[in-house]
């Protein structure tokens, strides 16, 4: 190992140091403002640094020129004074940071340091180092802005934008965090503060997933497709290899090898449904048996994929007194307070053609018995058509025109159900009931036209509602049936966060699986290679 000086703040503090959707500084931190980051770098760095050098270093290294504007910014904060060298060379940080980027495929970043070679001959012994001092530092102020780049921000807004991800990005400085790195001695170990804490979860699973490649994976479970589905005391080589596989994945704690249909494997199997997006049933179909045969290097870019839209994500939102979080592809609403789940219920998501998008909003109000104002589209595409057919399709449809628009009457047949929760945004996506129950009991539930609706509604009401003395379970149920509509403004905003998520770790550890229903994945993984 290469001589390095010692610092008195170590990697640590680096990883812990964004808080809360930005970077703590040192201000913020209590630290006085007369021991600057730059006395304490001046106390310990005396390497001269030539700024004339910057323009031929990037003439050198130009695949590092998408970094040289944040470089430029560090060093001007800096006075053009090194960070990374000292008299005895290399600082503890610089080290460690090299150490990090070598271990990028922990963070599910698959994609590598341009010159990562030539910082091995810095820090490794046995190879030869070809950089001057000059080039070193830079070159670490380089690796430093791509490993916080990749690891804390992940791809650019513009490109989250484009490709449909319209939910509020956390920022990043990268000069206040290399702040941090000096002024955070006292900073609290809590990763959750700069990260979501979800992205932890899917690392400790990609580690195990990982570990499950080298072993070989699993083998594909070769099922008769003449057969349907595999009940409870159905004996075939396919449940022996079903087994196998729930032992792989952890669904079972023991391989006993049998191929008989046991208690045993049925409580196995009810955990996998449940950890896949399945309802939980005693059977086994062959939809189960396909998604059982998908290859480990699919699930492992899947939650490759979902680490990194955890990155986008800011943190403190879990702080939030109230939140309303919809996952898409898990077809699921959570009510949170003070970051715990309180409710849970299963909701109807847009179709592919008319896809829910994926953004946030403050909830503000909510209609009871409300009208259903017919969007243009479906007026085009379905109401004029029905007309042309049946004369009496808006009363039989219980519609009726307002102001030269259409819009549905309020009553249980509306199909905004008796009520609806507004978060008012250029989408015109709202949560909403429905007359429609049955949907809520199908797996895929991608059926409406934009718009979210909700099995518990009314429960979601009465959660939104329980602390305000303007309203009682009575008088909820009262307005959602009075065949009238009314609005009520919040007392309080509530943020709704719709997002997207195809992998999620629950707070047991396990890994849940969700079907991709917009198809997102595969293309946000060839974003994130470079294809």
């Amino acid at each position: 190992m290469k001589t390095f000086y010692s610092l008195v703040t170590p990697l640590f503090i680096f990883l812990f140091s964004v808080t809360a959707g930005k970077i703590t500084s040192a201000s913020n931190l209590g630290v006085k403002e007369d021991i600057s980051v730059l006395i304490e770098l001046n106390q310990r760095s005396k390497i001269p640094f030539d700024s004339t050098q910057v323009a031929p270093f990037y003439l050198k290294f130009p695949e590092l020129v998408k970094y040289e504007k944040e470089v430029k910014a560090i060093y001007r904060k800096y006075h053009f004074q090194t960070i990374w060298l000292a008299e005895k060379g290399v600082v503890e940080f610089g080290h460690s940071l090299y150490s990090k980027v070598k271990a990028l495929e922990a963070e599910g970043v698959p994609s590598t340091f341009p010159y990562e070679a030539k910082l091995d001959g810095v820090f490794d012994d046995e190879i030869e180092n070809t950089l001057t001092d000059q080039e070193t530092e830079l070159m670490l102020t380089n690796l430093f802005v791509f490993y916080a780049g990749k690891v804390y921000k992940g791809m650019d807004e513009k490109t989250t934008t484009d490709i449909g991800w319209l939910l509020p990005r956390k920022p990043l400085s990268y000069t206040v965090l290399l702040d941090s790195i000096f002024a955070s001695k006292n900073l609290a170990n809590d990763e959750s503060k700069f990260v979501l804490k979800q992205y932890y979860k899917l690392k400790t699973v990609l580690q195990q997933y990982r570990e499950i490649e080298k072993k070989g994976g699993w083998s594909p479970i070769e099922s008769d497709p003449k057969i349907k589905a595999y009940k409870p005391g159905d004996s075939a080589k396919a449940i022996r290899q079903i087994r196998e596989y729930l032992f792989i994945t952890n669904d079972i704690k023991q391989d006993n090898g049998s191929s008989k249909y046991d208690v045993e494997l049925m409580t196995a199997i009810k955990k996998y449904q449940a950890r896949n997006g399945f309802k939980p049933t005693t059977t086994i179909t062959q939809t189960h048996i396909k998604q059982m045969n998908r290859p480990i290097g699919d699930r492992i870019k899947q939650i490759i994929v979902n680490m990194e839209r955890c990155r986008w994500i800011d943190p403190e939102i879990v702080n939030s007194k109230e939140l309303v979080v919809v996952n898409i592809p898990s077809y699921l609403l959570n009510f949170y307070e003070a970051g715990k789940s309180i409710l849970e219920s299963p909701v109807v998501v847009g179709k592919s053609n008319s896809k829910t998008v994926i953004f946030s909003g403050n909830m503000s109000y909510i209609a009871f018995s409300p009208y259903w104002n017919v969007p243009q589209s479906i007026i085009n595409k379905e109401v004029k058509p029905g007309m042309a057919k049946n004369p009496n399709y808006l009363e039989a449809h219980n519609m009726e025109w307002n102001n030269g628009q259409v819009r549905q009457k309020p009553g249980i047949r509306n199909s905004l159900g008796l009520i609806k929760f507004m978060f008012p945004n250029a989408q015109n996506i709202y949560l909403h009931d429905t007359p429609s129950k049955s949907l809520f009991e199908r797996e895929t539930r991608a059926f409406s036209h934009g718009c979210i609706r909700v099995k518990k509604a009314r429960e979601l009401a009465l959660t939104i509602l329980k602390d305000d003395k303007n309203w009682t379970p009575a008088k909820i149920d009262a307005a959602m049936n009075a065949g009238k509509e009314s609005t009520y403004s919040l007392q309080r905003k509530i943020p709704v966060y719709i997002g997207y998520f195809t992998a999620w770790v629950n707070d047991n550890g396990e890994i849940n699986f969700y079907d991709d229903i917009y198809k997102r994945d595969e293309n946000l993984y060839k974003l994130l290679i470079g294809k």
